[in-house]
C-alpha cells in the first residue's frame, strides 16, 4: 500500500509544483488586462526601454491593479536601475519619504531587480493597498509588501511631475498624435 501511495504523492506534488509555476506570471494578478498605452524611453538618443501599461480598467484607476512592463533595449546593471529609481523617488517624494524608508526600499529593489540586457523584460505589478510584485520574464522575482513603496515607485512614470511627461501621456493613452 505504501508503494501505491508513493507514486500518487509524487504525482500530486508535481502537479502542485507545475500549478504554482503556471500561476507565477504577472497576468494572473490582472485578469482581463489590456494594454492602455505604449511608449519608448530614450536617453541621449539611445533606446533604453520600451514600456507598456496594462490594466483591466481604462482609463487607469489608482485604486485598481495595473502592470508596467519594461522591455530593455540595452545592457544596464541592477545597481544603475536601483540608483535611478531611488533618485526619481527622492525627487518626487521630497521630504515625505525618510532616509531610512528610502534605504529600506533601495535594499528591496536590489532583491527585485536584475542586471538587464537587450530583450530583458521586467514587469512591475501595482497592487493597491498591498504593494508591488516584480517579474523577470514571466517568473515572479520579488514582492514588496509596502503600499507606500508601490505608489512611490510607479509614480516615477505616472505622476504628473514625472521627468518624462511625454512617456507618461503615451502610457496613459492620452498622447496627442
Amino acid at each position: 500500500m505504501t508503494r501505491a501511495r508513493s507514486p500518487l504523492r509524487h504525482s500530486l506534488w508535481l502537479l502542485a509544483l507545475l500549478g504554482s509555476q503556471a500561476l507565477a506570471n504577472w497576468q494572473d494578478s490582472l485578469p482581463g488586462a489590456q494594454i492602455i498605452g505604449t511608449g519608448e524611453f530614450r536617453m541621449f538618443g539611445f533606446d533604453v526601454y520600451n514600456a507598456r501599461l496594462w490594466s483591466a480598467t481604462q482609463p487607469l484607476a489608482s485604486d485598481q491593479p495595473f502592470a508596467l512592463e519594461l522591455i530593455y533595449q540595452r545592457r544596464i546593471s541592477r545597481d544603475d536601475l536601483v540608483q535611478a529609481s531611488v533618485d526619481e523617488i527622492k525627487r518626487l517624494a521630497g521630504t515625505s519619504v525618510s532616509t531610512g524608508q528610502l534605504a529600506g526600499w533601495e535594499a528591496q529593489m536590489q532583491q527585485a531587480f536584475v542586471d538587464v540586457q537587450a530583450g530583458t523584460r521586467i514587469t512591475g505589478v501595482y497592487l493597491p493597498g498591498q504593494g508591488a510584485r516584480f517579474f523577470v520574464g514571466q517568473q515572479l522575482r520579488y514582492e514588496i509588501k509596502d503600499p507606500a513603496f508601490a505608489r512611490a515607485f510607479f509614480d516615477i512614470w505616472l505622476d504628473p511631475r514625472t521627468s518624462n511627461p511625454e512617456l507618461r501621456q503615451q502610457l496613459l493613452g492620452t498622447a496627442q498624435p
